[in-house]
């Protein structure tokens, strides 16, 4: 007994595959839900970050005596304004603001400027020596700052700028870690044919600096100058050996004189850290979400 087998037609359509649905989440244009557990991490990460800050502002409306009790106090007390006022006025708090606003702001544009383009030459120009003179940069940032010290202090103390804030102006105007952060962003996130295209149309070196290189770069030029802006800010080594409290001291140098005294008033140097670090935190209010932003443009551009 044999079987016939039926061949189906040369024409007959195949049934489509079946599609498996995929979640929400997984479509494309979706929002990625977190779960309970991430919300959790966040929050202990969060609490975690804020504690510092609200411990200090606890510390500083609290007296000596009630600090060295154990445990220390969790809540705040009564004299919170007070001691903020105190050290507004003991430790020079209002020049040493606009003093570290100049000196930070200077510090930021400049080291932003100059390695944009130093980071644009050695990651887009061709020129001989290029590979060593990267090497050196990267090489200084391996040594520590404090092995400087001694002869940048005798440079200062020749050109008489003790006490002045260009002996703190002038040693930050540069930054190799800057040059090698803003090479490695133009090395991916500025194509090879915007800049020919800018060469071909007769376009020199600085207007494709200025029309191609820093909107292609802005970015990066926003963390660079977020970054530089609180480094400078907090920065306390240099400004103290040069400074003085009663002459023309930055926020750190101006808060590290309420610590002197037999017994240090750690309540008052709490104030002063805390008015210190308000300014940070309004910068970054104002300007955070225009910086992740940017990143982000930067990360889809790349």
């Amino acid at each position: 007994m044999t079987t016939t087998v039926t061949k189906p037609p040369a024409d007959a359509v195949p049934p489509p595959p079946k599609r498996t649905r995929r979640p929400k989440s997984a479509r494309a244009g979706g929002q990625l839900h977190a779960g309970p557990i991430a919300y959790v991490i966040l929050a202990l990460f969060t609490v975690g970050s804020l504690f510092p800050l609200v411990w200090t502002a606890i510390a500083a409306s609290r007296d000596n005596s009630r600090l060295a009790q154990s445990p220390p106090p969790f809540w705040f007390g009564s004299g919170l304004f007070d001691k903020l006022e105190v050290a507004w006025k003991d430790a020079n708090l209002g020049e040493a603001f606009l003093n570290t606003t100049l000196v930070a702001g200077i510090s930021a544009v400049t080291i932003v400027v100059l390695s944009t383009v130093a980071g644009f030459a050695f990651a887009k120009l061709r020129f001989r020596g290029r590979g060593a003179l990267m090497l050196i940069v990267i090489g200084t940032m391996m040594v520590p700052p404090q092995l400087s010290v001694i002869p940048l202090y005798m440079m200062v103390a020749k050109l008489d700028w003790t006490d002045q804030l260009q002996a703190v102006i002038f040693p930050s105007l540069v930054s190799a870690f800057g040059v090698f952060f803003m090479r490695q962003y133009l090395l991916q996130a500025l194509p090879d044919e915007i800049i020919e295209a800018a060469r071909v149309d007769g376009a020199s070196s600085w207007r494709v600096v200025w029309h191609v290189v820093f909107p292609a770069a802005r970015p990066a030029m926003a963390v660079l100058g977020m970054l530089t802006f609180v480094q400078t800010w907090n920065d306390f080594l240099w400004p103290f050996l040069v400074l003085t409290q009663m002459g023309n001291p930055t926020v750190q140098v101006a808060i590290a004189g309420l610590g002197r005294g037999y017994t240090p008033d750690q309540s008052l140097i709490m104030a002063g850290a805390l008015l210190g670090t308000l300014p940070l935190l309004l910068v970054f209010a104002i300007f955070g979400k225009q910086i992740v932003g940017g990143i982000m443009q930067g990360a889809v551009k790349g």
